[in-house]
């Protein structure tokens, strides 16, 4: 089993390198790390992640290209933004209007053209740790994969509240046999596994049946319990590489969430008006939104919020059908109703939202075999994201694609300065490190600060 270490200091970091270990090797070797130069360094208590899972098309949200030819720049029209020249889809209107809150981010770049293995690049800032084969089923989710941000953080910073530090909904991504690499801990081990719901928020029955405890069951007693079982799990404890103890861990987090008020009480999402339902929409995705928002109000510090299955965003076929007719209207309103929220609140100074998929979508237009209705297929070269919140400025595009979106001609932003510059938002050190399978020493902040988020200056 992997016992990995983490959060070396400097000094610790030396140390196993002068005692062999190959520090040249390392994700970023040779990069300069700006870990808490950023204007943004500890500004974020907590991070929203709005995963559009299976690819969101650039060319058709937030980086249309009106004077490219037909077959490339697809079939819908732009709208002005509050952003003077900015133009982004005509299905957005909610989010032109409130452009001025958002950082357009239109220069993300990586190389991994497979859902899998971008899925792992997009949340964990790094490729997989160990070569994957060529079929998907090579590629699934394994226990020596990079920890995410949620369970990275969980480990630099454990929760000892009862809050948990990560919270992912409404949906695992599986599809058949395939589980997603990147969704959870890796080699950290399931003790800091980011907690799963899979349920519809938008379900009349919608309820987390972990945080309930059983007819008859006082806190009270569920303490006696808690006691007594510590007493016997005692010498598990002590072996840490037993794999009971995997077990032992899950048993901490489930008694820590059992009795957080804060936790049961965001997940009651009945409590809300039905205005405010409304106004998020009611559909999985929108009350997934509205959910993250209490989350952030509870005090967790990651929340992962999707719109579906992992081929949701994946539109090789029908692609302008499914965004006009579905996907964009609702990720429109569900965004506007949370940045209304979370500025009204004030929350939004120290919550980021990040809007992202785990690569783009190909520039020209094609059809796949035996299919009328035409699509774009995966494209990693260039993509788009938004982000906003605990200081990013808002009403400004960073970066800037080609003439028809299929490469960056300006600064390319990867999913490592992405992870890097959220661990930095939250404050996380500079000398964050962890010890990979082979026992290298990896620095958890592998990328550089997007300082432009910031700043406003590219450069």
């Amino acid at each position: 089993m992997i016992n990995p270490q983490y959060h070396l200091g400097r000094r610790g970091f030396l140390q196993a390198a002068a005692a062999g270990v190959v520090a040249a090797g390392l994700p970023g070797a040779g990069q300069t790390v700006l870990a808490n130069s950023g204007s943004g360094a500890g500004r974020a208590k907590s991070v929203i992640f709005v995963l559009m899972s299976g690819g969101l098309s650039q060319l058709d949200s937030l980086d249309p290209k009106p004077q490219a030819p037909p077959e490339i720049r697809g079939e819908f029209s732009t709208i002005q933004t509050t952003i003077p020249g900015v133009t982004i889809s005509e299905h957005l209107p909610l989010t032109a209007q409130q452009a001025d809150r958002w950082s357009i981010v239109r220069s993300m770049s990586h190389t991994e053209h497979n859902h899998l293995l971008a899925t792992h690049v997009a949340l964990t800032g790094r490729p997989t740790p160990v070569p994957r084969g060529a079929s998907d089923l090579d590629r699934v989710q394994s226990r020596t994969d990079f920890p995410n941000m949620a369970a990275a953080l969980d480990y630099v910073r454990p929760s000892r509240n009862g809050v948990p530090t990560g919270v992912s909904l409404p949906n695992y991504y599986i599809e058949g046999p395939l589980t997603w690499p990147g969704q959870y801990a890796g080699f950290l081990g399931p003790k800091h596994d980011p907690w799963q719901i899979n349920q519809d928020p938008n379900s009349p029955n919608f309820k987390v049946d972990a945080l309930s405890l059983q007819s008859g069951m006082t806190p009270q007693r569920l303490q006696f319990r808690r006691e007594l079982l510590d007493q016997i799990n005692h010498p598990v404890q002590l072996e840490s590489d037993r794999p009971t103890n995997s077990f032992v861990q899950q048993q901490d987090v489930a008694f820590s969430l059992l009795t957080s008020a804060k936790v049961t009480s965001a997940f009651q999402i009945d409590q809300e008006t039905a205005e405010t339902r409304e106004r998020y929409g009611r559909n999985a995705f929108g009350q997934s939104i509205l959910l993250a928002r209490r989350l952030v109000e509870a005090g967790v510090p990651v929340i992962q919020a999707s719109m579906g299955i992992v081929q949701t965003w994946d539109t090789h076929v029908d692609n302008w059908g499914r965004l006009k007719n579905t996907l964009l209207p609702q990720v429109d309103r569900g965004l506007a109703a949370l940045m209304d929220d979370l500025t009204a609140s004030g929350l939004l100074d120290q919550t980021m939202v990040v809007v992202m998929s785990e690569f783009g979508r190909t520039p020209k237009v094609s059809n796949l075999a035996g299919e009328s209705r035409p699509g774009r297929d995966h494209w990693a070269a260039v993509y788009s994201l938004l982000a906003a919140g605990a200081g990013v400025r808002g009403g400004q595009v960073i970066g800037q694609s080609d003439a028809i979106a299929a490469y960056p001609i300006s600064r390319a932003w990867s999913p490592a300065d992405l992870c890097t510059t959220v661990y930095n938002a939250l404050g996380v050190s500079e000398d964050a490190h962890l010890m990979d399978p082979l026992g290298r020493p990896n620095a958890l902040l592998n990328g550089v600060v997007i300082e432009p988020l910031y700043s406003g200056r590219e450069g």
